[in-house]
Parts: C-alpha cells; structure tokens; sequence
C-alpha cells in the first residue's frame, strides 16, 4: 500500500517523559476476611439455607481479585450446605453466545476447579415484568430455575452516562444477568426513558419480582486494587450504590489535562473497559446521549495500537479511535464487535478508523494530520490502555504544564523507539 511520502520518512518526535501520577492508595490487605465478615452477615439475614440451590452472577471485566472473590462466594455456600452455580452475567458479551461467555470468564481465571462450583452457562431467558407500561424485563432461566440468586460486580463510572447510579450491582441485573434479551431491552428503551430512569426502575422490577438476595460490590482504587468489598441486601442495592460509587469516583485516576493534540492507546479491550477504551479517561465518545464525556478531555488525534487478547477479537470502542494499527484489525472479530455495538446501541464504536502498518507510522500520523505544528509544540500522552493510567508519557510539550501538578512526577526523559516491526517498545 501506498502512503504520503513524509510518512515513508522517519519522523522527529520530540522527546517524551515518563510520569506517574501520586494518586492515593488505600486498599484492603486481606480480601478473604474481609468478605467473609461482610458475607456471613449477609448470609444470616438472607433465606439462604441448606440444600438451596444459588446462581452466583459473574461478568466479563477484569476485576482484580475476581477469582478468589468467587471462590470465597462459592466455598461459603457450599459450606453452609447451599449449592452454587456460577451463571456468566454479561448481557451480549462473548458474541451474545454460551461458549463465548464461559470462554471468558475461564480467561478471567474463573473456572470450575479454581471456584470449586460448577458453570451454567446459556442465553435463556425470561420475562419476569415490565416497567413504564411497555419495556420488557428479563432475567437469566437458569438463574431463575435455582432457588436464589446473588451477583458479583465492580461498582465504578459507567462509559455511557453520569448518574446517581451507574456501573455496578443494579446494571448487572438488568443488562448482565438479563443476558443479550434484557441487553437489548434496556439499551434500545434507555434512548427514551434515560440510562438512569430505566436502570432504576427496571432493578426494582427484578429485586421485587425475581429470586435475587444480595449483590456483592467491589471498588477498586486508582492502581487497580481492591480497596473496598460490601455485601448489599437486595432492597438496599439502589441506595448503597450510590455511596460506593461516590468512592469509586473519588479514587479513579484521570489524565491531568483537559486539551490534548494527541492521545495514543496502546491497547483496548472488553475486560479493560465496556467501551473498549473509557470515555472517562480519554473523553471520546460519540453516540446517542454520550455528549458529557467532553468535558473530561479533548483530544484532537487519537491512535489505538493493539487489542487485548482477552477481548476475544471484540474491539468494541476502535471507533472512537481516528487511527488504528493493522494488528488491532488483524485480531478483530467483527461479528462479536458488530453484535456490541448493535446491543447497545454504539454504532460509532464499531467503525472502523484509518488503518496504517505499524505503531510508529500510526503515532506519526497523528503528529502530522495537526497541520503546520513543529513537533516540539506537541501536547501528546501515550498510555498503556485506559485502565492504567498512574504512569504514562507525556511529550516536551506538556513538561512545563506538569511541573505545576502537585501530584504529578516525572521519572526520566525518554526518546520513542520503536522494534524492527515498528512496534513502541514502552
């Protein structure tokens, strides 16, 4: 393929820092204690009991710490003489497909041997009501077919929309647990009613009318560590959500800038985000009712360099991107993307950018699609993907804004070098 002469040329870029942001750290140091207080009181005001059959939700991101989360959950069941059955809850993920959701959470280390519980996994569902007189609710069959019903999730920002209630146990019941059914539902009527209206209402629907007792939420701090684990009765799910995700905001890392010429990512994927790339990191987002996520960052070029292998080829969020590598298009699966983003009503997400050869001519690319601007001049940031972002590379551009950022520390000066494949070695 053919190219503009300058970018069969090697490019000067300017010189780079690397930073790591100073971002508070408080997190738990034992996980199994601390869930098993919160779980065994949980589990003494529930219904719970001996000879019960529990479906234990479980979805697609990557949750530190998820596989011991669940193993906790499931030992504790089975030791009080209850049976659990890990249930994939995750809406249209996995190709909306029951091999693909148990693929995932195998890749997510949960597994049969390591949880010690046995996993369901099918798209069955059913309608168990409907909320403003016309929107459908549906809950998992085999979910419904056990006795009860709990679900882990990480409570944090949700990449669509800002609300008292967001990502967390209560979106897990409607979307996660309402398999590609409820998905569809709530993301088509949410264009109506709104993301948070509909969340709502179609919750208590599932609390009031289902088999679910509590749900298991964990925030994480801005390193990725688990620095908070609370198990909520069902009927205090709306109202706890809200003050863990008031924590969860308060520790997630962001970029210190508001104006960026470019904005590389070195990689996307489904379990780093449920946009691929968080629009509350990068400030990219185009669809229906995303407009609040400008405010955050506005950058002129971004590049995406890869996709995560745990994506399963899902690039979800590639089209948010202006320029994507030919390995982020060689490791797509479009039909799994396709189905993403129809569900949830993306369609910006699943398009496909400029596609360029490598990493290098990628980057370049963005420098030099700014018009006439000397390198030096720059505001460019790499990072590794948009669930690190404590260190990053900020270029010669941003050095004298970062000197007046408190929490902000530059480790050393470093030149972009690039493999013989044009691959960033970072």
């Amino acid at each position: 393929m053919r190219y503009p002469d300058y970018l069969e040329k090697a490019y000067p870029f300017p010189p780079f820092f690397k930073v790591r942001m100073d971002f508070p750290r408080p997190r738990i140091e034992n996980i199994s204690k601390n869930l098993l207080d919160s779980l065994d009181d949980a589990l003494a005001g529930s219904p719970i009991r001996a000879g019960d059959t529990v479906a234990v939700g479980v979805g697609s991101r990557g949750i530190a710490n998820l596989a011991l989360i669940v193993k906790i959950c499931c030992t504790r069941l089975t030791q009080i003489g209850a049976t659990p059955v890990i249930i994939p809850a995750m809406g249209s993920h996995g190709g909306a497909t029951a091999e693909g959701q148990r693929k995932i959470l195998e890749e997510l280390g949960v597994t049969e041997s390591t949880c010690t519980a046995p996993i369901r996994s099918s798209m069955e569902t059913a309608r168990i009501g409907g909320v403003f007189d016309q929107v459908p609710v549906y809950f998992s069959s085999d979910a419904l077919a056990m006795d009860h019903c709990i679900c882990i999730n990480r409570i944090k920002p949700h990449t669509k929309f800002k609300a008292p209630v967001e990502s967390g146990i209560c979106k897990m019941l409607c979307v996660g647990m309402g398999k590609h059914a409820g998905a569809l539902a709530y993301h088509k009527w949410a264009l109506k009613y709104g993301f948070y209206p509909l969340l709502a209402a179609m919750g208590g629907e599932i609390i009031e009318k289902g088999n679910f007792r509590f749900g298991i939420g964990v925030v994480e701090n801005a390193f990725d560590e688990t620095m908070a684990i609370e198990v909520i009765p069902a009927h205090g799910v709306l109202t706890r959500e809200r003050r863990l995700l008031e924590t969860a905001k308060k520790n997630m890392p962001t970029l210190p800038f508001k104006q960026l010429d470019v904005l590389v990512v070195q990689s996307i994927g489904k379990e780093i985000s449920g946009a691929g790339m968080d629009p509350n990191i990068t400030g990219r987002a185009f669809d229906l009712k995303e407009d609040v996520f400008s405010r955050i960052l506005k950058t002129t070029r971004m590049a995406v360099l890869n996709l995560s292998e745990k994506s399963g080829g899902n690039g979800i969020g590639l089209g948010n991107a202006d320029i994507i590598t030919e390995k982020v298009f060689e490791r797509l699966d479009y039909e799994s993307t396709l189905m993403n983003a129809l569900t949830g009503m993306s369609l910006r997400k699943a398009f496909i950018p400029v596609r360029l050869p490598d990493d290098s001519r990628a980057i370049q690319a963005c420098f030099t699609t700014l018009g006439p601007m000397d390198a030096d001049m720059i505001r460019a940031v790499i990072l590794k993907d948009t669930l690190h972002t404590v260190e990053f590379l900020a270029s010669k551009a941003l050095f004298k804004e970062l000197g007046t950022i408190e929490q902000a520390q530059i480790l050393e000066q470093v030149n972009l070098v690039f493999d013989k494949r044009g691959n960033l070695v970072f």
